[in-house]
């Protein structure tokens, strides 16, 4: 077979696009007529299909199905559809396809039917004042100026000028048409031409000099967009421009000079203001002014603030003016502002004002230039005695005033004062002690009244201070004393004493035997020991045994001041033993047990018999005892016994037989017994009571010693030392077996005890 070629479509069958325009009014209006030539005319039905036929919108297009031809039934929008796409079909009688379909393509042509539309009705913009105008270069502005194009930023300043905002407006015909192309321009915006605006783009930028926002803060522009280049339909907008303030007006006083005044003695108050006026927008930085106070103002009396409200200056007194002393200021202030002027501003020196200041003269309070007064009167002042002038002073100097007095606080009544003169007297007698006196000061007020119309009143304090005589004489304590001993036996009697005065004028007390009788010298003395005076008697010979007189004493007190001590005098007795069952004469108290101590002190009270023993010791060395005592740290017998006790026996007691009969120490005391064998020692906490309670009760049951100083030998230590028991604990029980002759041959530092056991 033959291969079969592409058909060829016949050129009746290919239908091009149709254009008709948009609102055409004479309808039915004949688009195109296709043909197909299969058949003989009369012999094709032809049909359409598509939007506008048989679909939405409906019944725009239509066509005669013997001849073919394409009616347009409506007017077109180009705005809601710009074309539309048809198919086209050809069917014999029978309803066979003839031709295959073809497109029928249909363009709507637009006309200028669409005004221009701003995006907006109002365009609001801000540039500063002076801001730059732009330069003449070339065409393309409107306005009644050929300016250059702007391209920067709204309110940017530049070369070519300062841009403040764009318009722009849209147009809803063809772009690529003129019915489309906008032109911009400036219809109105008053005489000063001060803008003008770029024709394409719609950027209004300053086209003048002289932007000043103090003349004229606001322009208000009507702005025009033309399509077809500026020939066609037309829009109209406003714009509206605002200029911001800068710094360019320095503020100014509104008058030269300022007068006020103010009362004295006032402060913290408000004495005026000063006035200034700033053409700059007010509240602004620019606007707010700064006031100072150059000269006039020495002391710093004055202050000045701005109002925030007003801009104005506020003088104020910040410390009391006195009018006797300065009764008129005149102050220089300046003003400026807080913000430095911009450079382009026009220079101008700085505002200054004269403010000129009265003071007012008022009544003050009198003053009491010492306040407290303090003064100082002797204790037991007469009636009538003057103590003092108090009195005050008048500020008012340019007023004649006369001050009157009177005491406001007077507790115990004991002044007295002059309403005239102010002298102050005493009315009564004050001594010590009293309930109104506070640490020996009495206190008092007094009051300064001036006769001014009101009369004012100032209060001036009155210290007192009551100074201490010496006007009681100390008293023994006890007023009468007994010393008791044996025959040819001395005493020793505590003193003490008291007095009504106080310091400097009572304690601490001196005692002495009266000068009046020297004879007492031979067996009296006073003597200090551990802080106390003891009255120490001492017989004329060993075997004196009478009755000593009661014996005067004199005790005079040191003066702390020109005024006499006062003394006194107190009767001793002195009575031979026995003593009907009196309490026994307070000793020296005995000193605590270490051992370097016991080497003076306890020698002292040892037994009157062991003296013999003693003496023969001392004979045979003549060293210091207390050279001797060398090894007082260890715990055995003595310096030569240091063997002479097993420490096994306190170790080990069950080794040691009980009955065993223990070694006799070598200074063991000659009327001692063999002491008894050491008790069993407790073996358990439990058992300390009872072992406590035995040796007590041993104690209490001993009739050889007092129950104040039991002789208890609770273990055996050892025998052989050579030294003399030094403790107490095993003396006589009473002063008759007591002798202490031998402290004189001790040496120099036993010689006050010596003195006063010896």
């Amino acid at each position: 077979r033959q291969h079969e070629g592409p058909r060829r479509v016949k050129r009746a069958w290919v239908i091009p696009p149709i254009s008709v325009s948009e609102n055409h009014k004479r309808i039915p209006h004949l688009l195109v007529q296709i043909k197909s030539d299969k058949q003989q005319p009369g012999g094709v039905i032809y049909s359409i299909k598509g939007p506008g036929v048989d679909e939405e919108p409906l019944g725009i297009f239509s066509i005669d199905k013997f001849s073919g031809k394409v009616f347009l039934n409506a007017m077109l929008d180009r705005e809601e559809n710009d074309r539309y796409r048809l198919r086209a079909f050809a069917l014999d009688l029978g309803g066979v396809t003839l031709e295959d379909p073809t497109d029928l393509e249909i363009i709507v042509v637009d006309q200028n039917d669409n005004r221009p539309l701003f995006r907006q009705d109002v365009f609001t913009g801000r540039v500063v004042e002076g801001a730059e105008p732009g330069g003449s270069s070339r065409g393309g502005w409107m306005g009644g100026l050929s300016q250059p194009l702007c391209q920067h930023p709204p309110g940017a300043p530049s070369a070519t000028g300062t841009c403040v905002m764009t318009v722009d407006a849209t147009d809803a015909d063809d772009p690529d048409t003129d019915n489309a192309a906008l032109r911009y321009s400036i219809l109105d915006q008053g005489a000063a031409g001060m803008f003008s605006i770029n024709a394409t783009t719609g950027e209004i930028c300053t086209a003048r000099p002289g932007l000043d926002r103090e003349t004229m803060g606001v322009y208000n522009l009507t702005v025009q967009a033309a399509d077809m280049s500026g020939d066609g339909l037309t829009t109209t907008a406003m714009a509206v421009i605002y200029l911001e303030d800068i710094n360019d007006n320095p503020p100014e006083f509104t008058k030269e000079e300022f007068s006020m005044e103010v009362e004295e003695q006032a402060a913290g108050v408000d004495v005026g203001k000063v006035f200034v006026h700033d053409k700059d927008l007010a509240g602004s930085p620019s606007w707010l002014a700064k006031f100072t106070i150059l000269e006039g103002d020495p002391e710093g009396a004055f202050a000045i603030r701005t109002d925030p409200h007003t801009n104005d200056g506020v003088i104020s007194v910040v410390k009391p003016l006195d009018h006797e002393v300065r009764d008129r200021f005149e102050l220089t202030v300046s003003v400026q502002n807080e913000w430095p002027l911009e450079p382009s501003a026009p220079a101008s020196p700085r505002a200054l004002a004269t403010v000129r200041v009265r003071v007012r003269d008022v009544n003050e309070a009198p003053v009491f230039r010492e306040n407290p007064r303090r003064i100082s009167v002797l204790e037991g002042t007469p009636p009538g005695t003057p103590i003092t002038t108090y009195t005050a002073s008048d500020p008012d100097t340019h007023q004649i005033q006369t001050l009157t007095y009177a005491l406001l606080y007077d507790p115990a009544d004991w002044l007295r004062l002059d309403p005239h003169a102010g002298t102050v007297r005493t009315k009564r007698e004050l001594l010590h002690p009293s309930a109104f006196l506070q640490g020996g000061w009495y206190i008092a007020l007094v009051l300064a009244r001036d006769d001014a119309e009101p009369p004012l009143s100032a209060t001036g304090t009155l210290s007192i201070e009551i100074l201490e005589v010496n006007d009681h004489a100390p008293q023994l304590q006890p007023p009468a004393g007994v010393l008791c001993g044996r025959p040819g036996r001395g005493g020793t009697l505590l003193l003490g004493a008291t007095d009504d005065d106080r310091p400097p004028h009572g304690a601490p007390f001196h005692f002495q035997l009266s000068p009046q009788h020297p004879q007492l010298a031979r067996n009296w003395s006073i003597a200090r020991f551990n802080g106390e005076d003891l009255l120490n008697y001492f017989p004329l010979r060993p075997s004196h045994t009478v009755t000593s007189p009661a014996v005067p004493t004199s005790i005079p007190i040191p003066p702390p001041s020109p005024t006499a001590p006062q003394p006194s005098h107190h009767p001793v007795s002195r009575r031979v033993p026995p003593c009907p069952h009196s309490p026994r004469v307070p000793r020296v108290p005995r000193v605590p047990a270490v051992p370097a101590v016991l080497a003076g002190l306890g020698a002292a009270r040892v037994r009157g018999r062991r003296r013999a023993l003693r003496k023969g010791l001392l004979q045979r060395s003549r060293d210091d005892m207390r050279d001797n005592i060398l090894n007082y740290d260890e715990q055995g017998g003595g310096e030569e016994d240091q063997d002479a006790y097993d420490i096994n026996q306190l170790r080990h007691p069950e080794l040691f037989s009980p009955r065993a009969k223990p070694p006799l120490r070598r200074d063991a005391p000659l009327s001692s017994g063999t002491p008894l064998a050491p008790r069993k020692l407790p073996s358990s906490p439990s058992d300390i009571e009872d072992f406590i309670n035995e040796g007590l009760e041993v104690a209490d049951s001993d009739p050889s010693v007092p129950p104040y100083d039991t002789a208890l030998i609770y273990d055996y230590e050892g025998s052989g030392s050579v030294a003399s028991p030094l403790s107490s604990i095993v003396s006589s029980l009473t002063d008759e077996d007591q002798d202490y002759d031998y402290l004189s041959e001790w040496g120099p530092r036993f010689r006050r005890l010596a003195d006063l056991y010896g």
